[in-house]
């Protein structure tokens, strides 16, 4: 892992929910788009297309730079969008990832091509400074939504009340918090998250976590924050779901590890399901699907979906 090179002053790292529309010469979309078809056509939804890495979806994928100092609350990123999801789906949800303890962006950027293809505005980040906190980078998160939510070009894309948030390592645990904390995002996905203190998600959580995991290890952190989501008597049902990959260290979840594939086909149901309310996906969520049964799956169970 590389430290990240871009540091901040720290009273940038340490603010929290400031929004700033970045500035592009990209023309706005058209606000009120009449949608031309369904979004992702009911043919093209099956393992195959969801297990294909890359940009696997039906809709080619437009990027656009944040600059360090373009970005406001968080380090610098890349936004991945799709013009043509666009004008089939009319406005979509939009989604951020944020990296761990001393990585880049480079680590969880697989996220972005791949969610957007399906029809997701996505931001992935990087972070102001690579000591960043798990509460920390769930403030950068949030600034980060807040950045696609105003950003000239993909702003009138989103769905301003439908969000998710997906994090590695600490920044996992930042997006357990922020779910927790955001009314807005309705969906999150953990991958090997690290949190200080055990904490459950009051949001539909997908949680990734990998076997052999000495810095997160899941008897001490996935599966005592997937056990405490949705716990407690007066807690709500809440749907929640973890794969665990066999023999995976910590970094089993990341890009060119050789995973994309199947937590690809995971995260992209379980946001498809949870925060566009797609029931077509739901064959590929929960109980639907057996993940357990292959051979790079080492734990899978759900709950409440």
């Amino acid at each position: 892992m590389k430290y990240i090179s871009v540091l901040k002053t720290a009273a940038l790292a340490s603010s929290m929910c400031l929004s700033l529309g970045a500035m592009a010469s990209t023309p706005d979309p058209d606000p009120e788009p009449t949608p031309g078809g369904e979004c992702v056509s009911s043919s093209f939804i099956n393992s195959t297309n969801l297990s294909r890495t890359g940009a696997s979806g039906p809709y080619s994928v437009s990027t656009k730079n944040v600059s360090n100092w373009a970005a406001d609350g968080f380090g610098d990123g890349t936004i991945f969008y799709s013009n043509a999801a666009f004008n089939d789906c009319g406005q979509m949800p939009g989604i951020a990832v944020v990296p761990g303890f001393v990585s880049e962006e480079e680590s969880i950027k697989w996220w972005g091509e791949r969610l957007a293809s399906w029809g997701f505005v996505v931001i992935t980040i990087n972070t102001v400074t690579g000591l960043d906190q798990p509460i920390s980078r769930a403030g950068q998160l949030d600034a980060a939504l807040d950045h696609i939510l105003g950003d000239s070009t993909v702003g009138g894309m989103i769905q301003s009340n439908n969000l998710g948030a997906i994090g590695w390592s600490m920044g996992g645990g930042g997006s357990i918090y922020l779910g927790n904390t955001r009314s807005d995002v309705k969906a999150i996905i953990p991958q090997a998250p690290w949190f200080a203190s055990t904490i459950g998600s009051d949001k539909p959580a997908l949680f990734i976590g990998c076997e052999l995991d000495a810095i997160a290890p899941t008897n001490l952190h996935v599966n005592d924050f997937y056990r405490e989501t949705g716990s407690g008597w007066f807690a709500p049902a809440v749907p929640k779901a973890k794969i665990e990959i066999n023999n995976g260290t910590h970094w089993c979840a990341n890009t060119g590890l050789g995973n994309e594939g199947l937590l690809g086909k995971a995260g992209i149901s379980w946001m498809k399901r949870f925060l566009s309310n797609d029931n077509r996906f739901d064959q590929f969520t929960c109980g639907q699907e057996n993940y357990g049964s292959d051979w790079s799956v080492s734990d899978y169970d759900h709950d409440d979906c």
